[in-house]
């Protein structure tokens, strides 16, 4: 995302999201913990905009993505986005399912590492804000639900059926999508889905200490490293292995590198 703004202000308050930014880690918290953090019109829209703003500014190096309450997320809300949609026409209906896979993107296309902490239900579009996520740390009490096609609806929603296969395959992703069965942590690390489990209650401080560690290193490098991770899933070697030399070229000239040299070769952690 581009770093150059126009003329509008940054935005001061965020009505549905919870936003701390400490010394380079930024903390988003989905707080409507009596719905289970269930997603509305402008929770989405925050999401999409925060994402952007923060990717501007550059002063972010790894976002922690929580929810507050008994759990992550419950995925759009029942009353206000499933029963408004349906008094929608097929424009504006449109422009919301183009909007919810917008957040998705901006989760994907950030220049700095996601780390979604995760405990209780991870459902429908929850599960697959977390499934955006660069990491994904979670307690026992976690449970994936893509319930897309058990409310009628294509399993392959906001980039799901993009991304769920290539992080678990395509015969663990054809059954999560098609069925909208439950899956715990225990299975959901066992395919790849998680990349931790923690003790009950320890996802958030498990997560916090992996942004920490992500931000206080070099943060072009893991920028580049996600953009990578992003565009060659489609490329052929060829193309990718000329977009890894290019962008080696680049980081090459930049003052991480001579650091590494320097650390190395003064003995010293390098800063």
């Amino acid at each position: 995302m581009s770093p150059f703004t126009g003329s509008a202000a940054r935005t001061p308050d965020w009505e549905h999201l919870r936003v701390r930014v400490e010394d380079g880690v930024a903390t988003v918290t989905l707080a409507r913990p009596a719905k289970l953090n269930a997603l509305t019109f402008g929770a989405y829209a925050d999401l999409r905009d925060l994402l952007a703003e923060l990717s501007r500014e550059r002063a972010v190096r790894a976002l922690v993505l929580a929810g507050e309450g008994r759990g992550f997320c419950s995925g759009g809300d029942v009353d206000e986005i499933i029963g408004a949609t349906l008094a929608l026409d097929t424009a504006a209906l449109l422009d919301f399912n183009r909007m919810t896979g917008q957040v998705v993107r901006a989760l994907r296309e950030c220049p700095f590492p996601v780390v979604a902490a995760l405990h209780g239900v991870a459902a429908g579009a929850g599960a697959v804000l977390a499934l955006a996520a660069d990491f994904r740390i979670a307690d026992p009490t976690t449970r994936f639900a893509f319930l897309f096609t058990r409310v009628g609806l294509s399993g392959g929603d906001m980039g799901a059926a993009y991304l769920l296969p290539r992080v678990v395959g395509l015969g663990h992703a054809t059954r999560l999508l098609m069925l909208g069965e439950p899956v715990g942590a225990a299975e959901a690390e066992r395919i790849g889905l998680l990349g931790e489990v923690t003790d009950e209650g320890r996802a958030d401080e498990r997560a916090h200490a992996l942004a920490r560690r992500l931000a206080d290193g070099p943060a072009l490098a893991h920028a580049r490293t996600k953009a990578l991770l992003t565009a060659e899933l489609d490329m052929p070697l060829a193309a990718a292995v000329e977009l890894d030399a290019a962008t080696q070229a680049l980081l090459m000239t930049g003052e991480d590198y001579a650091e590494f040299h320097a650390a190395f070769t003064g003995k010293r952690a390098p800063k």
